[in-house]
């Protein structure tokens, strides 16, 4: 099945995938369970597989952040599955409550194809990165983390970047190695407060 490249998305289609998130998270509140998405229901453009990532902050502060690097299913069955997760699952927070659901915002971030990247040391992958723009995957044995592209806001400085990423995929903060295995990506980002 076709990718869905985040840049053919359109503004109804971002908003029918903002509310399809939210529909999912109040299904959890109400029902206590996933909500069940019907890929033909929706616009071929969401029926592709896709990869996303769903963040919910609360009056700025993360309250919730889970996703997926590979398309694997529909784009739309991705955004549902990632938000109840997101609200319910991440294991850095508790799971939302009704009180907090009217206070979240929502974002969405779609996924572009990851491009391995071919490194010699840190310095040379800092020469490559452009910052706020690349979302890193870092892979090394079993262990694995990533970043969004919007992270760099909060770790501008690419040292820090690759520091903490090191410290998210379960490394020393210091760590360099062969093994080590880098892919970047690019997102398009949209959130419920752009309106």
């Amino acid at each position: 099945m076709a990718h869905t490249s985040s840049t053919e998305l359109g503004a109804g289609e971002r908003q029918e995938l903002l509310q399809l998130a939210r529909a999912a998270i109040r299904h959890g509140l109400e029902q206590g369970g996933r909500m069940t998405v019907d890929p033909q229901e929706y616009d071929e453009q969401l029926q592709r597989n896709g990869a996303c990532f769903v963040t919910l902050t609360e009056q700025g502060d993360l309250r919730g952040c889970i996703g997926s690097l590979q398309a694997y299913r529909s784009l739309v069955t991705d955004v549902a599955e990632h938000a109840h997760a997101a609200a319910f699952n991440d294991p850095r927070f508790p799971p939302l409550s009704a009180e907090e659901f009217e206070k979240i915002d929502i974002s969405i971030s779609v996924l572009g194809e990851p491009e391995e990247m071919q490194v010699v040391d840190e310095e040379d992958l800092c020469r490559q990165l452009e910052p706020g723009v690349d979302g890193v995957i870092l892979e090394c044995g079993s262990l694995r983390g990533t970043f969004l592209p919007s992270v760099w806001e909060s770790l501008p400085d690419c040292r820090e970047f690759v520091r903490h990423l090191k410290i998210k995929a379960g490394l020393p903060p210091d760590f360099w190695s062969d093994d080590v295995r880098l892919s970047r990506y690019s997102t398009y980002a949209f959130a419920e407060s752009e309106g």
